[in-house]
């Protein structure tokens, strides 16, 4: 059955995907001038769920009641894998934008499809043009619209959840703007990083409370990055069923 299942991927599962994913991309290109209304983002999700749907991976969600529509927040969630991001993109109930890699904007259409989303390429390569992006998504996070960052910049090797960089930190503190931990769990065991093959298991995603980062202070009274860092790193990690 395993490779009947493999099979299945790669002759009828990843050719339908492609297929979506120019569709949909095609679509949020032409629909630039509404990239923030329901029904884009409603598409996307719903190219995102189909991976999950013609993978036969079962998805489970809850937290979702820690969101308050009409309110921006910064989402934080650990990187286990490429099905994290249709995952969030998928199930995350909010209007929001990626801080992304600028290596994906070469992407055939996918790139392009990004760029008129809004979503915002950070190129972690060169700290001035890093700073200039975490400031143009900070433009875009009114009215409801969101963020989403993987602050370990990178897919984790063994799933266990790394070391946080401080920019999605560093956007909360200038916006005053409520983080909201998520915890991703089974996209590791699903497709780990550097695995050609995808493999059956159950993901979950756990929406945190949000997290006021105007609590987190140094004896001056100055924002303390650090402490606000390792406060959700440490409910990220407790909210992952396999800790």
């Amino acid at each position: 059955m395993k490779y009947l299942y493999y099979l299945y991927q790669y002759l009828i599962a990843w050719p339908i995907l492609v297929f979506l994913t120019i569709f949909t991309a095609v679509f949020t290109i032409c629909c630039y001038p509404w990239r923030n209304k329901e029904f884009v983002h409603k598409e996307q999700q719903f190219w995102s769920r189909s991976f999950f749907w013609l993978m036969f991976i079962p998805v489970s969600l809850d937290g979702s009641e820690h969101i308050r529509q009409g309110q921006s927040y910064v989402f934080v969630a650990n990187h286990q894998s490429m099905f994290d991001v249709w995952l969030v993109y998928g199930w995350l109930p909010v209007v929001f934008k990626w801080l992304m890699k600028s290596e994906l904007r070469k992407v055939p259409f996918v790139g392009t499809a990004c760029k008129a989303a809004g979503h915002i390429f950070v190129n972690r390569r060169n700290a001035k043009a890093a700073m200039e992006s975490l400031k143009e998504i900070e433009k875009q996070l009114t009215n409801g619209v969101c963020t989403v960052i993987f602050p370990e910049g990178t897919r984790s090797l063994d799933g266990e959840v790394g070391r946080f960089k401080r920019g999605a930190f560093q956007i909360a503190i200038d916006l005053g703007l409520p983080v909201i931990p998520l915890s991703l769990d089974g996209c590791y065991e699903a497709l780990p990083k550097g695995k050609p093959f995808l493999t059956r298991h159950a993901v979950h995603m756990h929406i945190g409370e949000p997290i006021d980062i105007k609590q987190f202070t140094d004896a001056e009274g100055k924002p303390d990055a650090n402490a606000a860092i390792e406060a959700v790193r440490n409910a990220v990690i407790s909210g992952r069923k396999t800790k």
